[in-house]
């Protein structure tokens, strides 16, 4: 079941993408823009789909935050690996955008990507307009300087640090790096039904973690072939992860606890939450 509706996320997700794209003005940066937008799990816009089903919101008025969680991800990729960030030269198997165009071109995609991601919600979404706000405002705290943002600067800063991060410093900074966005996903359904986000609040700090234990386990053990991107990077930058403070084993049985924590939050949904549970074990069993 799974499967097949992150299948139909990613292809529903994807087309509506396309759409919104081709209708910009031609040029460079629209062609980086659709080849940024490109690919990918889509894990982020199944789990806006799946809490709006699981809310009863329909969704072609899902699609829109759906198609804007993808957007706003996608910017936080092309900055991540540009020059003055991670310095990657591959991205979901293909060169990053500031290889195959250049660094300027790469910002202003960026910029782009993020402002579109608010723009479908505020104003392509038939929601009434306190929910978009809602969701907008939301966004915009999840992704932000209290947010992925945050958790981005406090990575760089681990950098030049003098002493490796702890396990509880490594966990503040994976909330907000990776986990503020999928928290957002997940209670985006619970937000466009004005509904309480609790339960789906807890679940996705649970999957959210396991998910980034999961990318320090394939960073170790992965395929560069299967994850699209440079292994063992954080190794050979020094820097402390879930695996270099629990053990690899200790890593795992971590991830596994979490995706037990995750399912536990989602038992006020019973059977209605099945997919949702199977997204959290899908965190932690992927190659990529």
């Amino acid at each position: 079941m799974f499967q097949e509706k992150l299948a139909r996320a990613a292809s529903d997700v994807q087309a509506y993408i396309d759409r919104t794209i081709q209708a910009l003005p031609s040029g460079d940066l629209q062609q980086a823009m659709a080849y940024t937008a490109t690919g990918g799990k889509r894990l982020r816009a199944f789990l806006v789909l799946e809490s709006a089903e699981l809310h009863g919101i329909a969704r072609e008025d899902a699609l829109p935050s759906a198609a804007a969680i993808e957007c706003l991800h996608a910017y936080s990729l092309v900055h991540d690996d540009l020059p003055c960030m991670d310095d990657d030269d591959l991205r979901r198997g293909q060169p990053t955008v500031h290889r195959k165009w250049d660094e300027a071109t790469a910002v202003l995609v960026g910029d782009a990507l993020q402002t579109l991601a608010f723009e479908l919600i505020l104003g392509h979404s038939s929601l009434p307009a306190d929910r978009r706000v809602e969701l907008g405002l939301s966004l915009a705290q999840a992704s932000g300087a209290s947010g992925m943002v945050y958790g981005q600067a406090l990575d760089i800063a681990a950098e030049s640090a003098s002493s490796p991060l702890t396990l509880p410093e490594i966990t503040t900074l994976q909330a907000g790096k990776t986990g503020a966005l999928i928290r957002w996903s997940a209670c985006s359904g619970a937000r466009m039904a004005g509904a309480q986000i609790s339960a789906l609040s807890e679940f996705a700090d649970a999957m959210g973690l396991a998910f980034q234990i999961a990318d320090d386990i394939l960073d170790v053990e992965g395929n560069e072939a299967e994850t699209g991107k440079r292994l063992n990077k954080d190794a050979k930058a020094g820097k402390a992860t879930f695996v270099s403070l629990l053990g690899l084993n200790g890593a795992k049985q971590r991830a596994s606890a979490l995706v037990i924590q995750a399912e536990n939050a989602l038992s006020v949904y019973g059977d209605r939450a099945e997919a949702l549970k199977e997204a959290a074990r899908f965190a932690i069993a992927r190659k990529s």
